[in-house]
């Protein structure tokens, strides 16, 4: 009979070869995964040079949010559906890459959270350039410096990005896109201590947000204000005694520590971005449509007579903004956010409907609707 001690033994034995097996059998399965992505990479290369043939645009907000779709709703597990989403738009920003390199406009310096909509859209294989306003960003599009801009428009905490709406009228292109992020901040630092914290700095709406949680655990923590998330974070990478509100992005960017993750007061923040571009997307059978339109003013029931052939053809209206019109006081652009595509027939009708009661008016663009994603 053996000894317990041998017993033990030859049982870690085969525990050991078994492991060694099943690491084995990964590697077997990371090599097809390889093979399996080059082959993915060279129909690419060959849908590439189609396009440049054609004319047609590298990106397509359409075809990339089905892809991604198809594969979280066929997925039978284990792997997490999330994880998935992730992994498949870096395979794909990667292999975008070999029909040309996308160019991406956003709000920066690098860290901010235009700057995570951005990486999460496109991925790490794309062109990601920073610019310092929202003008700029604009301008970087309709001067054929970027080929898509990532702009923030609304805030479920803060509200409408009143600069955005201010650009979008006179804007030379079109909205291709939408995103939306989980505003999800972390207390970062160089140390990652929490007892090394004197003071905290950030963006106002940011030290706003997490106002409950320094108040509990930070009580004596002066707070300072920043430009930025981003600029705040490179003052904690210089400053031992400072901690940094803002992405996990904003800490990998400037090699901060998280402190504490999650430390927003509400679960439910996030921000909405739109896409602006040059190329019009194609009707993906789950969109969005935005328009603009003036009235005039000494017209009673003009506003109900614009929103009356929504409703007559059966187009859901899901939002109605208003921004003054620059040099008229109490003159108003009327922003309108509808169901559906501009090519969809109820739709192209009651736009032209509408557009005949209006003032003046133009379509910004039909583009797919974003599904929410988590920070």
């Amino acid at each position: 009979m053996a000894e317990p001690g041998q017993s033990r033994g030859a049982a870690g034995g085969e525990a050991q070869a078994e492991l060694e097996r099943l690491r084995q059998r990964i590697d077997e399965i990371d090599a097809a995964l390889l093979e399996r992505l080059n082959e993915r990479a060279r129909v690419v290369q060959q849908v590439g040079r189609l396009k440049q043939s054609g004319g047609a645009p590298v990106y397509s907000a359409a075809r990339e949010q089905e892809i991604v779709d198809r594969l979280t709703h066929s997925n039978p597990g284990p792997f997490p559906s999330a994880a998935l989403a992730a992994v498949f738009r870096e395979i794909v920003s990667g292999t975008r890459s070999l029909e040309r390199v996308l160019r991406v406009a956003y709000l920066g310096p690098e860290g901010t959270f235009s700057h995570l909509a951005a990486v999460e859209q496109f991925g790490r294989s794309a062109d990601l350039r920073a610019h310092r306003s929202i003008g700029d960003v604009f301008a970087a599009v309709e001067r054929g410096r970027a080929d898509l801009g990532v702009v923030p428009i609304e805030n479920t905490t803060d509200g409408v990005v009143t600069q955005a709406y201010d650009l979008l009228p006179e804007f030379e292109g079109t909205l291709c896109g939408e995103l939306q992020t989980r505003v999800s901040l972390s207390l970062l630092s160089r140390s990652g201590r929490l007892d090394d914290v004197r003071r905290v700095v950030s963006h106002p709406q940011p030290l706003a947000q997490c106002r409950g949680w320094l108040d509990r655990h930070l009580p004596d923590a002066e707070r300072i204000e920043a430009a930025s998330t981003a600029v705040a974070a490179q003052l904690a990478a210089e400053d031992a005694s400072l901690g940094a509100i803002g992405s996990r992005l904003a800490g990998e960017s400037y090699g901060l520590v998280s402190v504490e993750a999650e430390i927003e007061d509400r679960r439910d923040n996030s921000t909405r971005f739109l896409l602006i571009g040059r190329q019009v997307s194609e009707p993906s059978g789950n969109d969005l449509t935005s328009a603009v339109f003036t009235l005039r003013k000494d017209e009673s029931g003009a506003l109900h007579r614009l929103l009356e052939p929504f409703a007559r053809c059966g187009v859901n209206l899901v939002s109605l903004q208003l921004r003054p019109i620059k040099d008229k006081p109490w003159e108003y652009l009327f922003f309108l956010d509808l169901e559906g595509h501009q090519a969809e027939p109820r739709v192209a009708e009651a736009l032209e409907a509408a557009g005949r009661v209006a003032n003046s008016h133009r379509v910004l663009g039909s583009f797919p609707r974003a599904a929410r994603r988590r920070d």
